[in-house]
């Protein structure tokens, strides 16, 4: 045995009753599980920890993970190791690196600039990849070829994918593009992607038909995939937003993983009970369906995706150039303020609601952390005035915090029994939202501790075996002899998120040892140099 974790109290993923026992881990798997129940010899090992009053866990999932660059240019990566995530799913909101050609490539470096960073002319990493299976080898390579900070599993990106078949227009796609897309779509599958990702209030994606996304869907199916689509509306009509995803995927054969699953604006106060009837009411009937939250009530996004989505057609420089032109920024500022932009889910803006977290340009950084309606008030301007020059000056780069939810709907909805964790994390920006850092200790000690939402052995089932079953992994999410070693041992009574909304990036506390591979990434609280992730690509399925 290569180490024992003595005496530890067993969470096994599983929900079901914890227990008292020695862990014996060797060659990166869980080798032996010695209840003390049943007496007799206690495993040994070249390494014995002891682990009273800790707790054992499997790694958690963060099943929506914005991490596609920060892995390969942040060994550390602490914001997610130190929370216990074990494995992250990228390429999510139908907007990644691949697969791409040159021109794509630009294209959506310089769209999700604000989510990760990478905008052209940034030389920090030389985005050598095309294809799917190339990113993901790329992922494998790491830091010198020693690996990534956690594992990670990609979803092919219907908005990129579009963007490379047909461009940004808003349009329906000929049969041929849709061939292509099909097989751009099984292509990415076959090299070992887990699913499809979609942002359909993102543009190109969102200018996708229902029928278009149907016929995306079936070739997942076929390779017992799932599609994640951040869905048309999160507020006004978000209902009907979430009853087309179940219906497409149900014609369509597919299993379902709804992202960031929030009933967000004044229009959805309450209605949480609503959107689990639906999803009861399709799980009865045999739908597949998972879904996954972040345990806080503001979003996360970019200020450009706040924008009517004609505003955004013909990619980032049309859109700069619709903003320079005093009549067109006129009648969209008309459309947001009166009408409710699609990208921002059918609602009027409240400029109030929305907090400025990242500039790219660090000439801008006296504007974060306050709304546009207090640094429009400052500048003595009307709010509109403010956010137009704001995307212009940092070239559409800007992130944004919206504080549009509901606690209750938040509660309700991650007490469900098909949930998952997911973070939708974030990582840049000077003042990101705090669930980049905390979401997973938010969960253990907020809502299992302080507020008793969740049992503790059934909300670690919820970050862990649940989303490995949704990913169809055999042989992780849960302890079990066999199983894959990474693992999380944490102290249930002090374990906390750090993050706070004024102090985003702080380290949460409770959790001392976190292992991938049977080998330990975090110590005593502490960032080895370990870096023994991969890229999880999906099991063989029907093809």
């Amino acid at each position: 045995m290569d180490t024992v974790l003595r005496g530890i109290h067993v969470i096994d993923g599983s929900g079901g009753p914890s227990y008292r026992a020695d862990v014996a881990l060797a060659d990166g798997r869980i080798a032996e599980i010695h209840r003390e129940s049943d007496g007799g010899r206690r495993p040994g090992a070249a390494r014995v920890v002891a682990a009273d009053g800790l707790a054992l866990s499997p790694g958690f999932i963060d099943m929506h993970a914005h991490s596609d660059l920060a892995l390969l240019r942040d060994p550390g990566h602490e914001a997610k190791v130190a929370q216990g995530v074990t494995l992250e799913v990228l390429g999510q909101d139908g907007l990644s690196y691949a697969p791409v050609d040159d021109r794509t490539l630009a294209e959506v470096r310089a769209q999700i600039t604000g989510w990760n960073g990478g905008a052209p002319g940034d030389t920090s990493l030389d985005f050598n990849w095309r294809t799917v299976g190339a990113y993901l080898d790329r992922l494998d390579h790491g830091f010198d070829g020693q690996g990534i900070a956690v594992n990670a599993a990609y979803l092919v990106p219907q908005g990129t994918v579009r963007m490379l078949a047909l461009g940004w227009d808003d349009r329906e796609a000929t049969a041929d593009e849709l061939a292509r897309m099909k097989q751009l779509v099984a292509e990415g599958l076959e090299q070992g992607a887990v699913g499809l990702s979609s942002g359909l209030t993102y543009t190109p994606g969102m200018y996708a038909s229902d029928a278009e996304l149907a016929e995306l869907c079936r070739v997942v199916a076929r390779y017992d995939g799932y599609y994640c689509p951040h869905h048309r509306s999160y507020g006004a009509g978000a209902l009907q937003a979430y009853e087309e995803m179940v219906a497409l995927t149900r014609e369509a054969g597919c299993a379902l993983h709804l992202a960031h699953a929030t009933m967000n604006f004044g229009v959805n106060k309450g209605r949480a009970p609503e959107l689990l009837s639906l999803l009861d009411g399709a799980l009865d009937a045999g739908a597949d369906i998972t879904l996954d939250t972040y345990p806080y009530t503001p979003g996360c996004t970019t200020l450009v995706a706040m924008l009517p989505s004609w505003a955004s057609e013909g990619g980032p420089e049309a859109v700069l150039a619709r903003l320079k032109d005093d009549a067109t920024a006129e009648r969209i500022r008309h459309v947001m303020e009166v009408e409710g932009a699609d990208g921002c889910h059918g609602v009027p803006i409240e400029w109030d609601t929305i907090e400025i977290s990242g500039v790219s340009d660090p000439g801008l950084a006296g504007c974060v952390g306050k709304t546009l309606a207090r640094s429009a008030s400052e500048r003595g301007e009307e709010p509109w005035v403010t956010a137009r020059r704001l995307l212009i000056d940092d070239r559409l780069g800007s992130t944004i915090l919206q504080h549009v939810g509901h606690e209750d709907n938040v509660r309700q909805i991650m007490r469900h029994r098909v949930h998952t964790g997911g973070s939708d994390g974030i990582l840049q920006g000077r003042k990101p939202h705090p669930r980049a850092y905390g979401t997973f200790p938010q969960y253990l000690g907020t809502y299992v501790r302080e507020l008793g939402v969740l049992s503790l052995e059934e909300c670690v089932a919820h970050l862990t075996s649940r989303a490995a079953a949704r990913l169809r992994l055999p042989d992780r999410g849960l302890v079990r002899e066999g199983y894959r070693a990474d693992l999380v041992l944490f102290d249930p009574d002090t374990v906390a998120a750090g993050s706070t909304f004024d102090a985003p990036r702080t380290l949460p506390t409770g959790i001392p040892h976190v292992l991938i591979d049977g080998r330990f990434v975090i110590e005593d609280g502490r960032r080895t140099d370990v870096l023994a992730g991969r890229a999880v690509r999906r099991t063989a399925g029907r093809g």
